[in-house]
């Protein structure tokens, strides 16, 4: 999968970002990323982003990965990621299907997260 720059900030004041507000709390931002951006609260200060792609095949319509809290799934082999840790939990070994969600940086500062790679 070929990198896509990405530099978006997200405003957790805004009301689409509510559920960001608490631990475990997710988003999906359509904006950013290749077929979007995976938003979790881990702990209240720690924030992680994940590209919405799943990474075990080529892009393509149903590889845009679903929210389903702990979890994202891929819609083409139902393949499950930790929101966590961005880890496979169910990968195909007839198919070497092993790589992890690609992880983007975010930078918090007041109520701004800024989401880079």
């Amino acid at each position: 999968m070929s990198d896509v720059p990405i530099n978006y900030q997200v405003n957790l004041n805004l009301p689409q970002y509510d559920a960001l507000r608490f631990v475990g709390g997710s988003a999906f931002i359509y904006q950013a990323g290749l077929k979007g951006v995976l938003l979790y609260n881990l702990n209240g200060q720690t924030f992680l982003a994940w590209e919405a792609t799943c990474p075990n095949h080529i892009p393509r319509e149903c590889s845009q990965l679903q929210l389903d809290v702990p979890l994202a799934r891929c819609g083409c082999e139902n393949f499950e990621y930790n929101l966590v840790n961005g880890q496979l939990l169910n990968g195909d070994e007839n198919t070497n299907t092993a790589y992890p969600l690609i992880n983007y940086q975010v930078e918090v500062f007041n109520s701004f997260l800024t989401i880079r790679n």
